[in-house]
Order: structure tokens, then sequence, then C-alpha cells
């Protein structure tokens, strides 16, 4: 063998072992981060993401490798655990809360290699998208069994901060109950704050000494609202999951949210290599948003009226937000037969006249 052929030979082995050392990272799982503002629990916001953080490890086995931090509060220890998750090999991140947003965003400038998700905001990268379900249609369908059920005709809200998201979602409540029940006024009380278990049920007390009879735990991240209206008698709506088993006779309905299918189609997109930083807005017509458990006190006809307009949101021929709208102050918003755009939605910054509280400057 000549000293030509056998510098081949090596030459060839070096590249068979550097092919083999390739295909061996290419087969490493893709690191996923999942950041929560809460803790997980059993029933909550932080909850139904984990929920869908499990869909993700059940579509794709051993191709991901998740890990999750909660209850996280927005700002400075936020940033340091995002930046921690890149540092530990996070090829995909999860930030599961609005105030995350910003911080996110620096992240993603600098790690242009690592796609994120984030939710509910508004900005994107190429590799930063946003997600957010349309629940101001499930909203809308509490809110008309509330109207069904009151008889103070007086509605409380413990609501978390005054971001569009959430006014809208005050507004579509509001709207539905006086679908049902014209008279309906709606009381708020704004607790600035994803988790604060204490002061939600203080609040939710409240809201029953001024006669509100039906209330609603708008993003509060645990079932203390819930237990307090089953403890005083009242009805009670909650968001994100179903809290039936805390309040067995007095949920009215809740309403929920399924992760799972989107969150998976991001995961495939960047094992895929064509992720792209965009904005998701799931709603009923996609199943991202339903509503469950509504209380056997509702009578058939009522129910039946209930599902109709579901099928009308679904089928998109009934926008939630359609005039004539007027706000607090009695100005027209949208004339009737107008729905409101999708764009004015995502910054609602008013609310529908009924609702009694204002908006915090």
């Amino acid at each position: 063998m000549t000293l030509a052929i056998k510098k081949l030979i090596r030459l060839a082995s070096v590249a068979t072992l550097a092919l083999g050392v390739a295909g061996a990272a290419s087969a490493d799982p893709l690191k996923i981060g999942f950041l929560y503002p809460s803790p997980i629990g059993d029933t909550g916001w932080a909850f139904e993401l984990d929920q869908g953080r499990k869909a993700v490890e059940e579509a794709f086995g051993d191709k991901v490798e998740t890990f999750f931090v909660e209850n996280v509060p927005e700002g400075p220890d936020a940033a340091r655990i995002l930046n921690q998750m890149a540092a530990q090999g996070a090829g995909m991140i999860m930030a599961g809360s609005f105030g995350y947003m910003n911080d996110g965003l620096k992240l993603a400038g600098q790690k242009q290699d690592i796609t994120f998700i984030h939710a509910s905001g508004y900005k994107t990268l190429p590799n930063f998208g946003n997600f957010q379900t349309r629940n101001y249609e499930s909203a809308y369908i509490a809110g008309m069994a509330a109207g069904f059920v009151t008889k103070s005709k007086t509605l409380g809200v413990v609501a978390a901060y005054p971001i569009p998201e959430v006014v809208g979602i005050i507004n579509t409540f509001t709207l539905g109950a006086q679908r049902t029940n014209p008279d309906i006024t709606t009381k708020v009380v704004w607790l600035n704050s994803w988790f604060n278990p204490s002061k939600a049920q203080e609040s939710a007390r409240s809201l029953i000494a001024q006669q509100a009879d039906v209330i609603f735990s708008l993003y509060q991240d645990t079932p203390s609202v819930v237990t307090v209206a089953e403890e005083e008698g009242v009805y009670v709506v909650n968001t994100s999951s179903d809290m039936k088993k805390y309040a067995p006779n007095h949920l009215l309905a809740s309403m929920t949210i399924d992760w799972g299918p989107h969150f998976t189609s991001q995961v495939q997109a960047t094992l895929d290599g064509n992720f792209k930083g965009t904005a998701y807005w799931g709603g009923m017509a996609d199943g991202a948003v339903g509503v469950a458990s509504l209380s056997s006190d509702l009578t058939a006809d009522q129910v039946a009226a209930l599902n109709g307009v579901m099928d009308e949101i679904k089928a998109g021929t009934f926008h939630p937000m359609t005039g004539p709208i007027t706000d607090q102050d009695g100005t027209e918003k949208l004339a009737e037969g107008v729905a409101i755009e999708d764009g004015a939605m995502l910054g609602i910054n008013w609310l529908v006249t009924g609702v009694e509280t204002r908006i915090p400057q």
C-alpha cells in the first residue's frame, strides 16, 4: 500500500468520524424552557401552560427535553431566569406572562438561534412570537349565564391587571350579561397581581358585601375566589381551567384554555427550522377556548341559548363586541351592526356602559 493511499484512508476515516459526531449532535433533543408567573398548582393559568408543556412532551418524546421554573415575578427575576435558560442550552423558550415581554425581546435579539413564544404580548421578532386566546368569546357566554341567574343584577369581577386583554374580557362578560338581563351593572376590583390569594379572597368578599351575586375570578391563578363564592353561596365564574371541584354547588361556568395544539405546532416549526415570530390568537373556532361545567341551575332553554351563541361565534357569524356599544361615558364606540376589529380589541382601553368601576390611570 503506497503512502498516498494510506493518507487517503486516514482522511476518509477522519471524515467518517466527523460525520458521526455531527449526526450525534443533530440527534440531541431540543431543550425547551417554560417560565410561569405563578405556582403550577392543579388549576389556573400556570397549570394550563404546564399542560401545554406536557402535550409537547407527549407529541415529541425524546426529540425534546423540557424544563420549567414556576412562580417567577415579572421584572429582574424573570430577566435573570430567561438568561439562565439560554445559558443552559435552551433552543426554545416559552415566556408565560405579559410582563416578560420586554426582557424576552431583549434576549431574543441577542440570541437569534433561540425561538421564543410569549403569552399575551403584542410585539414580535423573527424568532419571537406571541400567543393568546380569545377569552372574550367564552367570557360573553359566561356573562349570558350570569345574566340568567343573578337576582341583584350586580356582578363582581376580581381582576388581575387593567391590561387590554383583561379590559376586553370584562366588557364582553358585561355585554353577555346585558343580553340576557339588560339592567346589569358590573363592579371591578383591580388586584394588580396575577397571584395574591389572600387579597383575591378579600376582594371577593368586598364585592359580595356590595350585593354582587355572581363573582368573576378573572386571571386569578388559584381557586381562592371560587372557594369564597362557594362558602358565601353566590355563583362564580373563573378563567383558564375547570374549577368545578372547588365550587360543586355554585360554579356557574369555567372558561377553559387548551395550549397543546399551538405549543406543539411551534415546537415542530423550531425542529423543522422554519419558525416565524407571529401573533397567534386562538378562539372557539379552533378549540383554543371553551366553556365547561355549566351549572345545572340553568334551564334547558338557557343552555340551548348559550350553545346557540357559541355556534355563531365558532362559525364567525357573531362577534361579542358588535354595536351598538357605548362606553362608560355614553360615547358611541361601535355603531349598530359593526364588530370591533382585531387591532382595536388588542389595544382596547375603555369599558362599556354598565361597568361602574373605572380603569386606573
